[in-house]
């Protein structure tokens, strides 16, 4: 695949990166990347280097958290029973882990439903509320999902249930009418930050009530659920995201709940050394499995075990299903390329929309987004569930497929979600309509410059810059996610030293060479642009640095974006 090559934005003047440089005795190439990220000055660069709890925003900046809080504290003071409802992915059920241990450590009485991908499917249902009124409960807390969910709210009521929302999606043209509504993006809240995954806003509601009853540190411990939950997620690791991330996963990794604990040592991962990327690639993967091929309960229970051997028998099982939810996907994705491939013989193709009958509900969102992957345009992927039609829509960057949907609401029975991921339902008779009037929306806002992906660099580097304090400076950008990617740089006049070797199936091994310095470096999915690299022309190059791992000894590694004949071959 070709690439376009841009360099990020960089706020501020032409003279804050090399005096951010001065005043934080770091390379010029590594204020520019905290300039890419928005930083302008030190106390900016301190506060990103070194995240402060007591930085967290008062929970009570968010609108309607004074009458949530007097809520929920007037149930437990009076005994009152509290059903929790969450959502089947792992923001959902760490959030639902979460406040449902929480509200019984403070004395609630506490009982939860996390629905069935396919019996249920997304949202607040009758079923949920019917089981708990059978529960006796008169106070609903919905997690992860509620903010339109407006007519089984309403049936909530009827059943004499009083509601506390607390969301994150965007919301419709018009709010529930319930007790309190907790979700920074809804309009007139003014909360400073906005990006919280679901388990950050429900991070707040108990951080508040932890306040209101005196005891504010007791709402840190759960800091663990907040870090799995964002980064599995992919909300914006910067401001508060990155505050309760970072201490999140110094939680996970020093003080890990039982839980958790069990979660962790069927990955094979060691605690101490768990990242973002590891929660993204190894844990949430599993904790996912429980909803994608059966009850997403499981997940619930097995972060709220006390016996780490439970919940490490438990997260076996999620393994196993982890394993056919591969086979699911593959066999899925492998049915979706002739189908794809079919539509897009039409030139003036922006987008794709692929039904098929019989595709496994659980694997749909990731087939979409190894679509969107692969063919670079926005992807609605359907199956059918009970005669309608539903599925899981993923888009590139710049294009809100959100607000696309929005545009397609007539036609669809459901939806929600955010700019880059939703998801919906449709009568399958209007997919056809529905699928033209997608791709029309598209066309309009997508160019042809947006067709190519794009690498985004954030600063040109030298590698005899490499020394062994820069590279514990870039260690300090950690942890990395969304909107705070691993730093690429860029290299130019680069050659290649000791021969250019294929490893793997399409990836090349090499020694990069510029300046008198030699680095080694790996070069993913560039095997047929070997020729480029090879026979000692100069070439320009994308990459992160990477520890290599080898024998027990770390050293500096390049993995290689993307590479380019230099400007300087002759």
């Amino acid at each position: 695949m070709n690439y376009r090559w841009t360099f990020k934005k960089q706020e501020g003047n032409e003279d804050h990166i090399p005096n951010l440089a001065r005043l934080l005795k770091i390379p010029k190439s590594l204020s520019s990347v905290l300039a890419s990220r928005g930083i302008k000055n030190e106390k900016e660069a301190q506060a990103f280097f070194e995240p402060k709890l007591e930085d967290l925003h008062d929970p009570f900046l968010m609108d309607g958290m004074d009458l949530a809080v007097d809520r929920v504290m007037q149930a437990v003071n009076s005994g009152e029973k509290i059903w929790i409802h969450g959502d089947y992915d792992v923001d959902g059920t760490s959030s639902t882990s979460m406040v449902c241990q929480f509200l019984q450590e403070i004395g609630g009485t506490v009982d939860y439903y996390i629905p069935d991908r396919f019996d249920d499917g997304y949202g607040l249902s009758h079923k949920s509320v019917d089981l708990g009124t059978d529960f006796g409960a008169t106070l609903l807390i919905t997690v992860d999902v509620g903010i339109t969910s407006f007519e089984p709210l309403n049936y909530a009521k009827s059943e004499g249930m009083e509601i506390i929302i607390c969301d994150h999606h965007e919301p419709g043209d018009y709010l529930p009418d319930v007790t309190a509504i907790l979700d920074p993006i809804k309009p007139g809240c003014n909360y400073p930050f906005k990006h919280l995954a679901a388990c950050g806003v429900a991070f707040k509601f108990v951080q508040a009530i932890a306040q209101h009853i005196g005891e504010p540190d007791r709402a840190l411990q759960y800091l663990d659920f907040v870090a799995l939950a964002s980064a599995a997620d992919m909300v914006p690791l910067i401001g508060e995201n990155r505050t309760l991330v970072y201490y999140g996963l110094e939680q996970l990794n020093l003080h890990p709940r039982p839980g958790i604990k069990g979660l962790v040592y069927c990955t094979g991962l060691r605690l101490g050394n768990i990242t973002a990327s590891n929660i993204v690639y190894a844990i949430a993967p599993l904790i996912n499995a429980a909803g994608r091929l059966g009850d997403a309960r499981r997940s619930v229970e097995m972060m709220s075990q006390q016996d780490e051997n439970a919940a490490f028998r438990i997260a076996q099982q999620l393994e196993d299903e982890n394993r056919k939810r591969r086979y699911f996907d593959q066999k899925t994705f492998d049915e979706t390329l002739p189908i794809a491939d079919k539509i897009l013989e039409d030139p003036s193709t922006r987008s794709l929309v692929l039904h098929g009958d019989s595709w496994h509900a659980g694997v749909i969102g990731i087939v979409a987004s190894r679509l969107v992957d692969k063919y670079h345009l926005p992807t609605v992927l359907l199956t059918t569930i009970d005669g309608a039609a539903k599925g899981s829509a993923r888009s590139i960057n710049d294009f809100d497929i959100h607000t696309a949907l929005k545009q397609c609401e007539h036609m669809l029975i459901e939806f929600g979600g955010h700019k880059h991921a939703a998801g919906l339902s449709i009568a399958v008779e209007n997919i056809p309509e529905f699928r033209k009037a997608i791709n029309k929306i598209a066309a309009t806002h997508i160019t042809r410059e947006m067709l190519i992906p794009e690498i985004e660099i954030d600063s040109e580097l030298m590698l005899n810059e490499l020394s062994p304090k820069f590279l514990r400076t870039l260690s300090k950008f950690a942890p990395y996610g969304f909107a705070n990617y691993k730093p690429i740089f860029y290299s130019q006049n680069v050659k290649s030293v000791n021969g250019v070797k294929i490893v793997g199936s399409n990836n090349v091994r090499f020694r990069a060479f510029q300046n008198n310095f030699v680095i080694d470096a790996i070069g993913i999915n560039l095997a047929s642009k070997i020729d480029i690299i090879a026979g000692g022309r100069p070439f320009d190059m994308v990459y992160n640095l990477e520890a290599n791992n080898f024998n027990g000894q770390k050293s500096p590694q390049l993995t290689v974006k993307d590479i380019r004949p230099s400007k300087y071959a002759k």
